[in-house]
């Protein structure tokens, strides 16, 4: 009976992989290049964010909410278009 649910395992996360691969494919080289210009900015300003958490300095704090307000643009506008 282990082997019988096992086997439904893999073949659910065969059937899982080739429907991710799917979606993959119907992806424009453009929309690809957005989705990963938009994960690097959000990951920035993840980071930046927990600079600021931790940043005592009113000069520095100064400058990760700059970065942060620009962050935010940046992905803004990339939602835009």
């Amino acid at each position: 009976m282990a082997r019988g649910f096992e086997s439904k395992f893999v073949e659910s996360q065969q059937a899982d992989r080739e429907a991710s691969a799917a979606t993959a494919a119907k992806v424009s080289a453009e929309d690809a290049a957005r989705l990963a210009r938009r994960r690097t900015l959000e990951l920035a300003r993840t980071r930046a964010l927990g600079d600021l958490s931790t940043a005592c300095r009113p000069g520095h704090r100064g400058m990760l909410e700059a970065a942060i307000e620009a962050l935010e643009v940046q992905i803004r506008d990339l939602d835009r278009h």
